[in-house]
């Protein structure tokens, strides 16, 4: 009986994480004819029919979005708080975390992770990026190069449906696109006057991953157009933009070979000190409370960054007694996330008889132009800039009483043209900044606590004091006015884009991961998610943790085949 229940808990491969990266790794495994576990630890979603907020107007809500205080009560202090997107929020005490130093984790755990939620945004690195720390001598050369992932991104951007332009541009290598978003008047006017003042520095459409054209693929997700309702966070029954739920989860689900176990919290990886390999997951099932054992030959781990890096950490054995993998003692360092420090806006008293119409996905896009071919400033590495034009409306309300009334229902000002600007910027990896677990204090399921460790270093201040000064400069040439460009504050983590502490390497001694993604020390597990990245780059991350999971799914299949693994 007991043989009878470990078959029925035995697949092929197990992924841990059901986001953009470990709807990849299900995707690929699946289609390759494995039988794939796909653990989460939040609720089941599935696509368009449990999106409950979906497409309703400001009316159909109870306050018009407004949560009663009541309601609000025991939501972490982060987490989603409008009636639109509370089904995402987490409640105070499902993770709680020791801050060492300030920091933003935002998490939303249910099956599709993040990519329900993500900004969409999808650049490409360049060699310019993955040489970045073989050229400064910070962080430790990476393993693989652009021409290593070219054809995994292509592969990803099809599939998914990028929208967005060929730029041509060194620093920031083509896509595979579908039309992008028009910019604005305003914005192609700063196109120009960027052209003309800053001959390195171009403002292009922000490539997203939205369907604006979709293509015979897409129609067999059972995806549509983009309907341009900037409503995304509270998922698309269209399928517009990328998602785990809307595209490679059904798509795997379609082979046959897809289980999803959804209120399963990841304790550990299971390593056989016998058989010298990982054997299977252990996990805590949220509405029992037990304890299970699941095996497979393969188990890829894409709980996202911090989450991964807690799960390898806790999977302690003989062989492994600070986490599975971990002879180096690295595990957990060099954590990193983009700098968003650098806020600005301007406005602009031109266009007057132009107005805003519609809404779009997008938003403008400056590649890096610091240090991107030789070292030309006193920081190391570099920034990209968000920006988006737009011209809002108001209505006077210097009066009182009924004309007040009226001019709220009725009176809309076109304000002028305003411009704003964020920066994106590349903090280099450093030693003290990690995530560790506690030895004393664990959560309410008996797992370790996290303890995050992470700030920012002079490096940093130094790049967001040029891109103050640069912002400010490049609104000025342009004829902008009401010029405010500052630095934020904003504490580490508030980019959502945390990276690293289980880095890829060529040497086991100075990493973590080899150049397929596989632990140095126990080859059948693979870590996909952003903490595998040796470096950050400026660009958003997501389209390369999905390149870089179809790519390493891919050998782990050909690896199973020649019965390496």
């Amino acid at each position: 009986m007991l043989q009878d229940s470990k078959e029925k808990r035995t697949y092929d491969a197990i992924v841990i994480g059901s986001g953009a990266s470990g709807g990849w790794a299900a995707k690929e495994l699946c289609e390759a004819g494995l039988k794939t576990l796909v653990l989460d630890r939040g609720r089941m979603v599935r696509h368009i029919e449990d999106y409950p907020t979906a497409s309703k107007a400001p009316w159909e809500f109870e306050f018009r979005g407004n949560i009663p205080v009541e309601k609000r009560s025991g939501l972490a202090s982060w987490s989603w708080k409008r009636e639109e997107t509370v089904q995402w929020a987490m409640t105070e005490d499902e993770q709680p975390v020791i801050f060492e130093k300030p920091f933003r984790w935002f998490r939303s755990y249910h099956v599709g992770g993040k990519s329900l939620l993500w900004a969409r945004a999808t650049q490409r690195w360049s060699d310019y990026d993955f040489e970045g720390p073989a050229r400064d001598g910070f962080a430790i050369d990476w393993p693989i190069r652009a021409k290593d992932l070219n054809p995994w991104y292509s592969y990803v951007e099809k599939f998914a449906g990028v929208a967005g332009a060929k730029d041509n541009l060194p620093e920031l290598p083509n896509s595979e696109v579908m039309p992008g978003f028009e910019l604005s008047c305003i914005e192609q006017y700063y196109k120009e006057q960027l052209a003309a003042n800053f001959g390195d520095r171009h403002l292009i459409q922000g490539r997203c991953a939205h369907l604006t054209d979709p293509q015979e693929i897409h129609k067999q997700q059972g995806r549509n157009k983009c309907q341009h309702q900037d409503m995304c966070n509270r998922g698309c029954v269209y399928g517009g933009y990328f998602s785990a739920n809307a595209s490679t989860l059904p798509w795997a689900e379609k082979t046959g070979n897809l289980t999803i176990r959804p209120n399963s919290i990841v304790h550990s990886v299971i390593y056989d000190d016998t058989k010298e390999k990982a054997t299977g997951v252990r996990i805590l099932d949220k509405e029992t409370g037990n304890e299970m054992d699941f095996y497979a030959k393969i188990i890829f781990v894409n709980a996202s960054t911090i989450a991964s890096n807690a799960i390898l950490l806790n999977s302690k054995s003989s062989r492994f007694p600070n986490g599975i993998g971990n002879d180096s003692g690295l595990m957990g360092k060099f954590l990193a996330t983009h700098n968003y420090r650098g806020k600005g806006y301007a406005t602009f008293e031109g266009f007057l008889d132009k107005k805003q119409e519609g809404k779009h996905a997008g938003h403008a896009y400056v590649p890096r132009f610091r240090n991107v071919f030789k070292q030309d400033t006193d920081f190391l590495r570099g920034y990209s800039i968000g920006m988006s034009g737009g011209r809002g409306m108001s209505s006077d309300t210097s009066m009182i009483g009924d004309q007040l009334r009226d001019n709220l229902l009725n009176q809309r000002l076109n304000n002028v043209w305003g411009m704003a600007a964020w920066m994106q910027g590349e903090t280099v990896p450093v030693e003290d900044n990690h995530v560790r677990l506690s030895t004393d204090q664990t959560d309410k399921y008996g797992i370790p606590k996290i303890i995050l460790s992470v700030e920012w270093k002079e490096n940093d201040d130094k790049m967001t004091k040029d891109f103050i000064e640069q912002q400010t400069a490049m609104y000025e040439s342009a004829g902008f006015t009401n010029i405010k460009v500052e630095d934020s504050g904003a504490p580490p983590g508030s980019d959502i884009h945390e990276m690293g502490g289980v880095r890829m390497g060529k040497d086991p001694k100075t990493s973590l991961l080899n150049e397929w993604n596989q632990l140095h020390h126990c080859k059948n597990v693979f870590v996909t998610d952003g903490a595998c990245m040796t470096s950050t780059s400026t660009q958003n991350p997501t389209l390369t943790f999905m390149a870089i999971t179809a790519r390493a799914a891919n050998h782990a299949i050909d690896e199973l085949k020649r019965q390496n693994l």
